[in-house]
């Protein structure tokens, strides 16, 4: 695909449902008891891997185009699934269905994509081992294909995570939320709580400590349907706010975007860089919010600690930002982004450089000096959605053609990126 320099993006557009929040409504409620509607479902490959999965275990569920309808079986009525389970590209998938796994007394096998087949699991698969199940990954390793061979008696677990992962938290509470007794789970930082979230609207029972890392969890539990509305997704949103930060002349509205807590890093860093970022319309209940960006004048930042976790996803569009910034911005205390569908850390920093970035990764984030100016290049998205986005944003301020290889990759969580990049482009209103 080529791309061009822009000279302005203005207009208002819908930012796609929340990627975390359809996944997690399809599991919660393929678990509870009765009818769950979700609407504004995020319609990419990765969620539909988690709908046609639940499907294949026996879950009643039905897409009208507008609304998904699921008939709930519980955690006692999931059905072992004829064939293996292809989950596509989709961690979120593989490492949260091994903890809802680990409690059938079916063993089960779950395999992904070329990307997924290098993402370690033994994050998960160690603690759900703690608690009793069985898991094995490809030829004795800790890589997809993984086969689960849950267990009814899954014993409660203390756990500390040696890790800030939301996925892996969410593995071992949906462990827990069908082990007999108390479970704790104590997180290095504070991760998006989404999970926690849904337990609670679908009538669970769980506590989180006020140092907001301590969670506790009694089990066996159960669930009764609900309505769910997916708010937009912010970490899609970033995209469109680092490009109207960045595009001279630009003015970007997105409405209905989700703004939980633990997901808002994105707009703490931005303002601390200077971003002209207005919030509006909030919904405290939606937990949702208008989002206004317009073109800036920015400075570096150190990000580092307990904002890591609030903004894992967004880090190579930060990147991006920071080649625009005046001065050196660093990123620390990131290494999970080395085993996202990429090693975001030299993948972002490599085809940045492509473009005359310059930016260093190290052990744990990334060094970036700025502002610089880009130049058109080859780049690749890795097959990695957030990379291939990224560097659509970044053709955009830089000088001369840019040719982004395996744009295709970017359906994952934004089908219509470039249809809504084009509406920018053109000045229209959504």
């Amino acid at each position: 695909m080529k791309l061009q320099q822009k000279q302005a993006l203005t207009g208002n557009i819908q930012i796609p449902a929340d990627k975390s929040i359809s996944h997690r409504s399809i599991m919660f409620g393929a678990l509870a008891k009765g009818t769950t509607t979700v609407k504004n479902f995020l319609r990419g490959e990765d969620c539909f891997s988690t709908l046609h999965a639940f499907q294949k275990l026996g879950v009643p569920i039905q897409d009208d185009g507008e609304t998904i309808t699921i008939e709930g079986v519980g955690f006692a009525g999931l059905k072992p699934a004829e064939e293996a389970i292809d989950v596509g590209n989709s961690g979120t998938t593989i490492r949260l269905m091994m903890g809802i796994l680990a409690g059938q007394e079916f063993p089960t096998t779950l395999f992904g994509d070329d990307s997924l087949a290098k993402r370690p699991m033994n994050r998960v698969m160690l603690p759900l081992r703690e608690m009793g199940a069985t898991l094995t990954g490809d030829q004795g390793s800790e890589f997809p294909p993984i086969t689960i061979e849950g267990t009814t008696a899954l014993k409660p677990i203390k756990y500390q995570l040696p890790m800030a992962s939301a996925q892996v938290k969410s593995a071992i509470l949906f462990a827990a939320l069908q082990a007999h007794g108390i479970s704790r789970i104590i997180e290095k930082e504070p991760t998006r709580n989404h999970t926690e979230e849904m337990i609670k609207q679908f009538g669970g029972h769980i506590e989180t400590a006020t140092d907001e890392k301590t969670i506790t969890v009694s089990g066996p539990q159960t669930f009764q349907g609900q309505e769910v509305i997916v708010p937009g997704d912010i970490s899609s949103a970033a995209f469109f706010l680092v490009a109207g930060a960045i595009v001279p002349n630009s003015r970007i509205r997105m409405t209905n975007v989700g703004v939980n807590p633990s997901r808002t890093g994105i707009l703490t860093v931005m303002e601390a860089m200077g971003a002209d970022l207005v919030t509006s319309e909030v919904d405290e209940q939606n937990q949702s919010a208008t989002l206004t960006i317009t073109t800036s004048s920015l400075q570096g930042v150190t990000i580092e600690g307990a904002i890591i976790p609030k903004l894992i996803d967004e880090l190579p569009i930060i990147a991006l930002l920071a080649t625009q910034a005046q001065g050196t911005t660093v990123i620390k205390d990131a290494e999970e982004l080395k085993v996202k569908e990429t090693n975001r850390i030299d993948a972002t920093a490599e085809e940045l450089r492509k473009m005359g970035a310059d930016i260093t990764p190290t052990e744990d984030g990334l060094l970036i000096k700025g502002p610089t100016p880009l130049h058109g290049a080859e780049v690749h998205s890795r097959g990695d959605h957030r990379i291939g986005m990224m560097l659509a944003v970044a053709s955009l301020i830089a000088q001369g053609e840019t040719e982004l290889l395996r744009p295709e990759a970017i359906n994952v969580s934004y089908p219509n990126f470039f249809a809504d990049l084009a509406s920018l482009m053109a000045g229209e209103e959504a």
